[in-house]
């Protein structure tokens, strides 16, 4: 019998960094990331989520995934395997979208990302990285385009927050007050040539994600750069565990969590980036049968009424205590000082004011449906 090794856990080029800096360290999805940094130093969880809303946050997402798609028939590839309509996006414009199975349910949510006239680069998650790229590799077969994983190529670090522009631009030739939101530009950085950086996030703030060399020397020393100019901002490294709280906040949705192989958009409700009016794309008829047959349960959002945090997997019931539902992502809102959580329930139970209840330790605790997202960032003055 031959004994089947476990994979290896991956680590960032910025692994070494985190530990410098005493981060809490877990394992998410394969990788070694950082889930909180220090209170010695600022951090902790409800630090670093607040740092984020009020100035600035600093984050290590290069264990997400890139997949580049270029030639002339890029766009059509794109086209087939995505809900939204790239179509209409201009040379260095960003769109959210998904890639879906054939059922209309969701391989991965995804950014799309136009280079140039037939370049684009997706953004995956870190958890579905080979899934995704052999399912992208497979379904463009009949385009005349490249398909390149560059998953290991870019250190990708996430400058989030109101401030993040006003930081990013001490370090860079590029105008940023001219790039909008989910648009990309190019320029020198921390004295690197050609860098991208997307105005772009996970956080329900403003805010950039930029794609540097993934060499460790590298990586380490623009790391360090943006951290000293983030100081007079009161900028703060932070984790996966204020990267969850944030994106909880603003409804971001979760690939296991509010999106799955066994959800659909729909349900999800994640219409508005589908586009069924373009031409024939992966998942496009079972939306349609979806549609037709009408929806059975959707995603709410709650705000527990009575003590207790709603966590992941709990169950959701209705006032006479039966089980209908279950929570997909839950935890306390330290912004919002509130204990929220997202869950799918039936139809009948998804009205803003309904009372529900969410199974905590054998007790119902009460729960009411509430609007979403439960952040929506201030609109800046004109």
């Amino acid at each position: 019998m031959h004994s089947v090794e476990a994979p290896a856990i991956r680590r960032t080029a910025l692994n070494a960094v985190h530990r410098q800096m005493g981060a809490k360290m877990v394992e998410f999805n394969g990788w070694d990331m950082p889930v909180e940094y220090p209170a010695a130093i600022g951090c902790g969880i409800i630090n670093e989520h607040i740092a984020v809303r009020t100035s600035v946050g600093i984050f290590d997402v290069s264990h997400m995934g890139d997949i580049r798609l270029a030639g002339p028939q890029a766009l059509g590839a794109v086209q087939h395997i995505s809900m939204n309509d790239a179509s209409k996006l201009a040379i260095g414009q960003a769109q959210y979208s998904a890639l879906l199975y054939p059922e209309g349910t969701f391989v991965d949510d995804v950014i799309v990302h136009r280079l140039a006239a037939d370049e684009y680069l997706l953004v995956i998650n870190a958890g579905t990285r080979e899934k995704d790229f052999s399912w992208v590799r497979d379904n463009t077969r009949q385009f005349d385009c490249a398909v390149e994983n560059l998953s290991d190529d870019y250190t990708q670090i996430a400058i989030q927050g109101p401030k993040a522009v006003d930081l990013l631009q001490k370090l860079t030739d590029a105008d940023l007050s001219a790039v909008k939101f989910y648009w990309v530009t190019h320029g020198k950085l921390c004295g690197l040539n050609q860098i991208l950086m997307g105005r772009t996030g996970y956080t329900a703030e403003d805010g950039f994600e930029v794609y540097i060399p993934s060499d460790e020397a590298t990586s380490a020393r623009v790391w360090y750069e943006i951290l000293a100019a983030g100081k007079e901002f009161g900028a703060v490294p932070c984790g996966l565990g204020a990267r969850n709280t944030l994106r909880l906040e603003g409804k971001l949705p979760l690939y296991g969590h509010e999106i799955s192989d066994t959800i659909n958009v729909w349900e999800a409700a994640l219409d508005r980036f589908c586009k069924m009016e373009k031409l024939e794309f992966i998942g496009r008829a079972a939306l349609e049968r979806a549609k037709a047959a009408g929806l059975k349960r959707t995603l709410v959002g709650l705000e527990m009424t009575e003590r207790g945090i709603a966590r992941d997997g709990y169950k959701v019931l209705d006032k006479g205590g039966r089980e209908i539902g279950y929570v997909t992502s839950g935890s306390p809102a330290p912004f919002l000082k509130k204990n929220i959580a997202l869950a799918y329930v039936p139809l009948e139970f998804g009205a803003v004011g309904n009372n529900l209840k969410v199974e905590i330790r054998g007790q119902g605790a009460g729960a009411v449906v509430v609007p979403t997202p439960f952040y929506k960032r201030p609109k800046k003055a004109a």
